[in-house]
């Protein structure tokens, strides 16, 4: 990762959680658009719910909420970012029935959907298509990268796409990758939540862990020709010195209210997926007018009136900027 990146990401823990999922209000009409999942304590989606339950609070402030009730009839862009490089080819086997799992998003009614794969640098496979064909394949003929894995650059360059998408679409961005971020060049930590937060892009990160995966494939006696890899003696070493750096994608999907979830099996990769289908049509679309529409950082709370077990995924900040004169 770049110093500048490395930089980012620092300030990032020292002033969390004030500066955790925040994202950037580009809005005429000072709308605040929060996508929210509201989930029970068995971790099931909650569905029901109306404006009057929710609280709303905007630098402490409960404003008026409004809740688009068709939201979840709106048509979807979907976005695969899938990486190849570095050791992703150890996780082909895990992630295999990926085409078929995202089959029913792709069968909905004017789905539109691309593929982005990315090592080094991020390369759209598939352009937006209703054609799930032409999805399925791209899908299904990944090919081994270089030694990156240029997680922001990739995350970036789908969400610029995504905001080029009709506005009353959906835009989902569905990305698989490991934990940490090798060689991105190009963006930068803010210009990647900004661009997510133009579209108001939900994220769903499912992460792997090489280092872990190597731990458990040599427990399980699955690292053979078939995973295409040898017992790895410096494993462990890794994956301690993993656990001390920064975990690109749960930071990229928290800061924007999304999800994120670690896999190391196919089973559990499936698991997480089923979830991501599920949970594609059950958020809830909130929004209001700032009563103090002040440029900077606004500190969101979103709640439910008369719960206090339920679980709520949505981005607690956002950053207003001065109005055009």
């Amino acid at each position: 990762m770049g110093s500048a990146a490395i930089l980012a990401f620092s300030l990032l823990l020292l002033t969390w959680p004030a500066a955790a999922q925040q994202t950037t209000v580009h809005s005429e009409s000072n709308v605040v658009l929060i996508p929210a999942l509201v989930k029970d304590g068995q971790g099931h989606a909650l569905y029901g719910l109306q404006a009057k339950d929710f609280i709303v609070e905007d630098d402490g402030v409960a404003q008026n909420v409004h809740l688009d009730e068709a939201a979840e009839m709106e048509p979807i862009s979907l976005m695969v970012v899938l990486q190849r490089g570095r050791r992703a080819l150890r996780e082909f086997p895990r992630i295999k029935g990926l085409s078929s799992m995202i089959q029913p998003i792709l069968d909905q009614e004017q789905t539109q959907s691309a593929v982005i794969e990315f090592d080094s640098v991020a390369d759209l496979t598939q352009d937006f298509t209703d054609d799930a064909t032409l999805v399925n394949k791209a899908l299904k003929n990944l090919q081994p990268g270089d030694n990156g894995a240029a997680i922001l650059d990739a995350v970036q360059y789908a969400a610029n796409l995504l905001n080029q998408q009709p506005p009353q679409r959906q835009r989902v961005l569905l990305l698989i990758s490991e934990t940490r971020d090798h060689g991105s060049r190009v963006a930068k930590l803010d210009d990647v939540v900004a661009a997510i937060g133009r579209g108001n892009t939900a994220v769903y990160a499912l992460s792997f862990s090489p280092a872990l995966s190597n731990v458990l494939d040599t427990e399980r006696g699955t690292n053979d020709e078939d995973m295409n890899a040898a017992p790895d003696l410096l494993a462990a070493l890794i994956l301690m010195r993993q656990a001390m750096r920064k975990n690109t994608p749960r930071t990229v999907a928290s800061m924007t209210g999304g999800e994120y979830e670690l896999f190391d099996t196919r089973k559990g990769f499936e698991t997480h997926m089923n979830d991501f289908t599920n949970h594609l049509h059950s958020r809830y679309l909130l929004s209001f007018k700032p009563q103090d529409p002040h440029p900077g950082l606004h500190q969101l709370r979103v709640r439910l009136r008369n719960s206090t077990k339920a679980e709520i995924l949505a981005r607690s900040s956002y950053w207003a900027q001065d109005r055009e004169p």
